[in-house]
């Protein structure tokens, strides 16, 4: 009876040996099984932040050379607008060099005009030629009055050199002319 007994008895503990091992055996897998799971989960979530950083760097690049595109093109206006400004600042000015300059007419319908105005200023001209002349002559004589004084100290070369430089030049002397002329217009 006794040993029937210790057969059951150990057979008991065997059995509930048993069973605390496969219940610590469940729970070790259940375990293994939530700690991959949440792995599994952090690994998506670190996938989706990557991926949606990854997103915002590429729309902040996307502005960025956006933005970039957009500034040189304002510039590129800019400076088309510049130039554009800077050709009309000097056709301007041609056209008006050659409406003053003695043989230049702007267009082909105004050579008559220019030439009708040539005609009328060369007469224009011969009046105040001799007023012109007297001016000319008693600013000079001023000139090289008070000079004379500075040019007796000078060498002779320098002095040559400066009444060279002070003697008025046949084209100032046209464009004082031609000034006096349409002026008395």
């Amino acid at each position: 009876l006794r040993t029937e007994e210790r057969q059951r008895l150990a057979r008991e503990r065997r059995e509930e040996r048993e069973k605390q091992h496969a219940a610590k055996e469940t729970q070790i897998l259940e375990k293994e099984r939530k700690a991959k799971l949440q792995y599994e989960k952090q690994l998506e979530e670190r996938q989706r932040k990557l991926k949606e950083q990854k997103q915002k760097e590429e729309q902040r690049r996307a502005a960025v050379e956006e933005k970039r595109k957009q500034k040189i093109e304002e510039e590129k206006e800019r400076y088309e607008a510049v130039m554009h400004r800077t050709l009309e600042r000097n056709q301007r000015l041609e056209t008006r060099q050659k409406r003053w300059s003695w043989g230049g007419s702007v267009t082909p319908d105004s050579e008559s005009k220019t030439a009708s105005k040539r005609s009328t200023s060369t007469a224009n001209l011969k009046q105040p030629e001799a007023v012109m002349t007297k001016r000319l002559s008693s600013s000079a004589a001023l000139l090289n009055a008070s000079d004379r004084t500075r040019r007796s100290q000078l060498s002779p070369l320098d002095s040559s050199v400066i009444s060279r430089l002070l003697a008025p030049t046949q084209a100032s002397l046209a464009r004082s002319k031609s000034a006096a002329a349409l002026s008395a217009d």
